[in-house]
């Protein structure tokens, strides 16, 4: 009879967040890669998607990433370059807010979690994903609930991407004044509401929010949908280019 795969590991109980990665080397199953996202309900800005690959043994110098949930923002930006110091791999991804209203958030995210595999230096054996199953991978993977909270990888990949997003944003606010990027990070805060109303939104913007698009113009849900259109049309030609030159 063939062997079931991947093959089953026993989970043991113990403090931190390397019980599920440790389990998984144990099976033989590593490098062990985990993917997160950030920027998933903000209106303006791209979707940031990281992958990180930690080492099997314990590293005292992130042993916070243990509390990632409590990390503030002084935290994040130390364990930052310590991350990408004593990672194995690490990868991260930018989805403009273009392609965001193109696809749809949904979509978007599992595909920045794709790309964010593939760009990994190195070939994971598993990867461990925060709450989404992410199909379409070439390696093994499991959906993790609150994986930042549950793994350490994912925890890693989730500082990579909110760090890095939130950087962006700073320079967004200086390229963009007036709408408080730097603050709110692109989410609906108040302040952000009151200053998309006074100022209409941005090339920055993600038009599939309907907050957004409906401070656009009075129109705005119609052009919306119109420009959905006019991108998924754009989409098919594209398909049908690379075919064609794909088959000479």
């Amino acid at each position: 009879m063939p062997a079931a795969w991947p093959p089953r590991t026993v989970i043991r109980k113990s403090a931190g967040l390397r019980t599920l990665e440790s389990a998984l080397y144990r099976g033989g199953l590593g490098p062990v890669a985990g993917v997160d996202e950030v920027g998933r309900g903000a209106c303006a800005g791209p979707l940031v998607v990281a992958a990180c690959v930690l080492g099997p043994n314990r590293l005292t110098s992130l042993a916070r990433l243990d509390d990632s949930k409590k990390l503030t923002e002084k935290e994040r930006e130390r364990l930052f370059p310590l991350i990408r110091r004593y990672a194995l791999a690490y990868h991260v991804v930018f989805i403009p807010s273009t392609e965001v209203d193109r696809r749809g958030v949904h979509v978007a995210n599992i595909e920045g979690m794709r790309r964010a595999v593939a760009g990994l230096p190195l070939r994971p054996g598993y990867v461990l994903s925060d709450g989404f199953r992410v199909p379409g991978l070439a390696v093994p993977s499991l959906p993790v609930i609150g994986g930042d909270a549950a793994a350490a990888c994912i925890a890693a990949a989730s500082v990579l991407a909110k760090v890095s997003r939130d950087r962006l944003m700073v320079k967004m606010d200086a390229e963009h004044p007036g709408y408080g990027f730097a603050d709110h990070k692109g989410y609906s805060t108040p302040a952000h509401s009151a200053a998309l109303a006074e100022r209409g939104p941005c090339s920055e913007h993600r038009y599939s929010f309907i907050n957004v698009r409906r401070v656009a113009t009075p129109g705005g849900d119609r052009m919306f949908a119109e420009m959905r259109a006019k991108m998924r049309d754009a989409d098919a030609q594209e398909c049908v280019a690379e075919q064609r030159s794909d088959h000479g």
